[in-house]
């Protein structure tokens, strides 16, 4: 298993430990602030690494969980619980200090009646198409409206009206005075609040105005005390608006916004709009879909919440947005499990053998370990008999010159059992094989091959009358193409047809009992778990594969 990484001093940590040693900040105080407006997902994993780490590696820091629930009609109690449980189950915890913006909004509407009395905000009754036609452009400077010019009695009232909910959605807005010549478009006077007469998730019916994010993020984090608000490059032209804020409100703190650079994935989206629309669509089976980047679609899956932090650490943290591989996520899930994963048997695509002289030495079980590597893990007894289930793929009737499995005449030794050689074998009418006959050769368990029999191979098996059947799903990357976004005909179009394949599969008596979320190697075949929402212990298995033994994305073709 990869070694534990210590974060590097990426310029973030750099600026964090310059106040510490300087003594403008004593401690350090971060936030994750999430929308509750969809389920998280692994771009977010890293912001919540970063954050939750950074309060983890300094005595007396914390982490504020804050959601920041400023837009009734896109929210949902559902988002906010599933939140919590991502931000648990990568092993972080909030403690006390979980908050909502919704319970600030009595602060955001104070402030907003100071930047009135201030003259540096004003009712705004134009459309939304006016407003956009007065900012101006890139080269040409906004022109005032006619509301910019009232005084600050009468914006007050029509404030107070708007908080009364005497106006309708879109008749007025309340909007700062910046600069409407600006070079930055985020500074030509921007919306703070807006009208929306919709049931809010926290405070039901008790508004009607609600604040711009832009508007209520500064505050927030002022009215917490965070010393340091990270968030991605997307919002590096927000800044200057973000610290106008904090230097014309009355706020308790001034924390400092820096920028870091995001976490694209190649094969991959991370768009909210575009996992939701897949969703309704019907792409996937819902949020928690194996083949989506959520969180709970990794943690279906069966990702191991440690390799998960491990590979946010590793990605690392720095100022220019780039793509990471996803096979270097693949990879960290693949060598966590490697090591912490026992070894179980299924057959995925079985084809039966009969052993004709199974009298000769007969066996109940045989006695395998459950971790080749790590003994402490024990052996397991699975039972056998002279019919067993091997992987089709294992046969060859024509055997290639580096096939070393089952063919005619040839020796192959069952895992844990005797070596055995093919006698015979028989076809359907296409030409598949539907059974094989083969013989053992007795006195081989646990032992070398005899004098002039050459067998190079050992293969896994289950027992065919003990052995149950199993749905297995077999998860792939649900795009096929590096960059789904650029694709010409869109992201749907580049969907990957083999995304899922669902089988019935042959499985050894232990597994139909696990627990849902039990994870194990299938040997020879990939990493997998016991689906957390279908499998039943005992009635019905049901098992996801999380990751392939080795990446073998390229050799299908490269699609």
């Amino acid at each position: 298993m990869s070694d534990p990484i210590t974060p590097k001093l990426d310029f973030i940590r750099e600026i964090i430990a310059d106040d510490l040693a300087t003594g403008k900040h004593a401690t350090t105080i971060t936030r994750f602030p999430p929308e509750p407006n969809g389920y998280l997902h692994i771009g977010h994993a890293k912001s919540i690494c970063l954050n939750f780490g950074i309060a983890q590696e300094h005595p007396g820091a914390k982490c504020h969980l804050r959601f920041d629930d400023t837009n009734p009609e896109k929210e949902e109690t559902e988002y906010v619980e599933s939140i919590k449980a991502d931000v648990k189950w990568l092993g972080f915890d909030w403690g006390k200090d979980l908050y909502f913006a919704s319970d600030y909004f009595t602060f955001f509407h104070d402030c907003a009646v100071h930047l009135i009395k201030e003259g540096k905000a004003y009712i705004e009754q134009q459309s939304a198409e006016e407003m956009r036609a007065c900012r101006g452009n890139l080269t040409t400077p906004g022109t005032p409206s006619p509301g910019r010019s009232r005084s600050v009695e009468e914006n007050l009232d029509l404030f107070a009206r708007m908080k009364a909910g005497e106006f309708k959605e879109g008749e007025c807005v309340l909007r700062a005075k910046i600069d409407l010549a600006s070079s930055n478009m985020n500074l030509r006077d921007p919306v703070l609040y807006r009208i929306m007469h919709a049931h809010h998730h926290n405070t039901g019916d008790s508004w009607c105005i609600y604040p711009m994010y832009d508007y209520a993020h500064p505050l927030e984090d002022a009215l917490e005390s965070i010393t340091h608000s990270l968030c991605t490059l997307e919002f590096e032209n927000h800044r200057p608006l973000y610290d106008w804020v904090i230097d014309n409100c009355p706020v308790p703190s001034k924390p400092r916004q820096i920028e870091f650079a995001r976490l694209n994935l190649s094969y991959t989206i991370m768009s909210k709009r575009k996992l939701l629309e897949l969703v309704q669509s019907g792409h996937v089976g819902g949020w928690n879909d194996p083949r989506l980047p959520t969180i709970s679609g990794l943690r279906r899956r069966g990702y191991p919440p440690e390799a998960v932090v491990h590979f946010c650490k590793r990605v690392g943290i720095t100022k220019f947005n780039g793509t990471t591989d996803v096979a270097l996520l693949e990879f960290d899930i693949r060598d966590f499990l490697n090591h912490s994963a026992p070894r179980r048997m299924a057959v995925l695509d079985p084809v039966k053998v009969v052993l004709e002289n199974w009298s000769a030495e007969p066996l109940t079980a045989v006695e395998v370990a459950n971790h080749p590597q790590n003994p402490e893990m024990g052996n397991r007894n699975i039972p056998i008999s002279n019919e067993v289930w091997i992987e089709r793929e294992d046969f060859m009737e024509v055997p290639e010159k580096k096939f070393f499995r089952l063919g005619p005449d040839r020796y192959v030794r069952l895992k844990g059992g005797h070596i055995i050689r093919c006698t015979g074998f028989e076809k359907d009418a296409d030409g598949n094989i539907t059974l094989i006959s083969a013989e053992i050769l007795p006195n081989t368990v646990g032992a070398d091959s005899p004098e002039g029999v050459v067998c190079k191979a050992a293969i896994h098996w289950v027992d065919c009358v003990t052995g149950l059947d199993a749905e297995v799903r077999i998860y792939d990357r649900l795009f096929t193409v590096e960059d789904p976004d650029g694709a010409e005909g869109g992201f749907l179009s580049v969907i990957n047809p083999e995304s899922l394949k669902v089988l019935t599969a042959k499985i050894e008596p232990s597994l139909a009992t696990v627990e849902p979320g039990y994870s194990c190697q299938f040997d020879r075949t990939g990493y997998f778990v016991a689906d957390v929402i279908d499998h039943q212990a005992g009635t019905k298995p049901v098992f996801n594969r999380t990751v392939a033994l080795k990446d073998s994305w390229v050799k299908k073709g490269g699609r």
